[in-house]
Parts: structure tokens; C-alpha cells; sequence
């Protein structure tokens, strides 16, 4: 299985969400919240091209993007395969 991150901050429902489908589909993955650790959002900050929100997603070098990609990937029966599980 590839290696699955994801930078979050506090209070963030969208956060929660994507948590949550890792955790059903048991998949393990590193989270980093942004709020406290700065050098952790300078990191999600280049990796993913300079996008702010949170939750931003990785998997393996891919940038999967926040919650609503995460969603869609599952919805769309695609988030297995791009995990190679």
C-alpha cells in the first residue's frame, strides 16, 4: 500500500471527513496539522502547488487534493487502486 498523508488544521469538519474514510477502510496514514507546525504547512505548501486549504491529501507522490477528491475517488470506486490495495 502506498504511503498516505494528509496536513490538517484545528476545527476543520472537512478534516474530520477525510479521516474518517481512511479510518473505515482501515488505511493507515500520516497526519500533520498545519496550526502547530509551521514548517509542516511551508512542506504542504510546495507539495501541493501552493494550495492553502486543508485537508490537503498525498498519496504516494500523488496529490490527491482535500476531502471532495478524497470522496470522489471513493464514490467513484477509483481510491483502491490508486492505494494498490
Amino acid at each position: 500500500m502506498k504511503k498516505v498523508v494528509i496536513y490538517t488544521g484545528d476545527l476543520c469538519i472537512h478534516c474530520d471527513w477525510a479521516i474518517d474514510l481512511l479510518n473505515r477502510k482501515k488505511i493507515e496514514f500520516t497526519e500533520h496539522n498545519i496550526a502547530e507546525d509551521s514548517e509542516r504547512r511551508e512542506e504542504m505548501l510546495k507539495k501541493s502547488n501552493g494550495a492553502k486549504t486543508v485537508p490537503q491529501i498525498f498519496i504516494g507522490d500523488h496529490h490527491i487534493g482535500g476531502n471532495r477528491e478524497l470522496q470522489a475517488l471513493e464514490k467513484d470506486g477509483k481510491l483502491n487502486s490508486l492505494l494498490e490495495i
